[in-house]
């Protein structure tokens, strides 16, 4: 007689919760945005709170099982969009006073798990990483950019200092053979110079790779610039990042919106100026020593949040120019 055994299934963390909840006050009412809506953490939480609304966003259509379930319990309180959070301005908002914005960065471990979106090195099979709405996955980079576009895409978006040697080693092994999960894993273990044992070699690659294909630079870049548009002063916005790169964009879109702006840039500096945002606190909050213990993978979550000062729908510019690098190495998809 065979047995089926069912794996144990993983009870999802959301990150922060606590720290969170203390922010947006949830119990006194009002509407909030869920970005990054997952396995729906944040928005179960707040809707335990009787007056409280959730719009709620996520680009991965596994999403809409989910919201589907809670839609049901929630009617009038709970409202999903399968859409990219850069579209937050297109959301049908006539008579909603948005009190908080929130972004979790994460991905969660049904994501990283899920074998057919590839995101993990330990996945098997074809190269994906889309996680919806995309229009290219990691085999059509791998196997359509030249040397020079990978050594750029995996030195920028991973931090990886072999990206050179590991792009090189791509060219070449994919003459003869299509690269799948596994074959990108050995060629970039031997790549690298060095063996890092306290993180997976092919780690930096992978992460560089998952922020090209779903162009998360751009997303995270006008999802902020969207949000503070829709919000009206006194809202909140708050982010929680994963990694380096997501998390100086926010720092510095935060920095830079909370300093004193002129409203036009044809204006001297100094007449009219206005601040957009207003920082709560100039270091991230970070999970406690018990979250982390109780949930591993939250030790690299920081938390950034400001309320809206000020309305301003013009200062996109500075921000744009700054990681004007960072998006012209995403726009090296029109190749593909």
């Amino acid at each position: 007689m065979n047995a089926t055994i069912q794996p144990e299934k993983i009870k999802h963390y959301p990150v922060l919760l606590k720290e969170i909840i203390s922010i947006i006050t949830p119990q006194y009412g009002g509407t909030f945005i869920d970005c990054t809506f997952g396995q729906g953490g944040y928005s179960k939480k707040i809707l335990s709170y009787p007056k409280s609304k959730i719009i709620a966003l996520d680009r991965d259509k596994e999403s809409i099982i989910l919201s589907k379930e809670i839609k049901k319990k929630f009617k009038e309180r709970f409202f999903f969009e399968n859409i990219k959070f850069s579209e937050i301005n297109k959301i049908n908002l006539p008579k909603e006073n948005i009190k908080s914005i929130i972004f979790d960065l994460g991905y969660s471990y049904s994501q990283i798990k899920d074998s057919s979106k590839g995101i993990s090195f330990d996945s098997l099979g074809e190269l994906n990483m889309k996680m919806g709405l995309n229009s290219f996955s990691a085999k059509d980079v791998i196997h359509k950019l030249d040397h020079k576009d990978l050594d750029k895409i995996f030195k920028l978006f991973g931090d990886e200092k072999d990206s050179k040697r590991i792009a090189n080693k791509i060219v070449r092994f994919r003459k003869n053979k299509i690269i799948n999960t596994q074959d990108l894993v050995k060629i970039i273990d031997s790549s690298k110079r060095k063996k890092n044992f306290k993180i997976n070699n092919a780690t930096k690659t992978f992460q560089a790779l998952r922020i090209f294909v779903n162009k998360e630079v751009s997303e995270l870049i006008y999802g902020l610039i969207n949000a503070v548009k829709i919000l009206k002063p006194g809202g909140k916005i708050v982010v929680v990042t994963f990694h380096s790169l997501e998390d100086k964009i926010v720092k510095f879109f935060f920095r830079n919106l909370s300093e004193n702006k002129s409203i036009s840039r044809y204006m001297p500096k100094l007449s009219s100026k206005k601040k957009i945002l207003k920082m709560m606190n100039k270091k991230p909050i970070v999970p406690s020593l018990e979250e982390i213990k109780k949930n591993p993978p939250s030790r690299s979550a920081k938390l950034r949040f400001a309320i809206k000062d000020e309305d301003d729908q013009n200062f996109e510019e500075e921000i744009l120019k700054k990681f004007d690098y960072l998006l012209e190495t995403e726009n090296l998809s029109k190749k593909i």
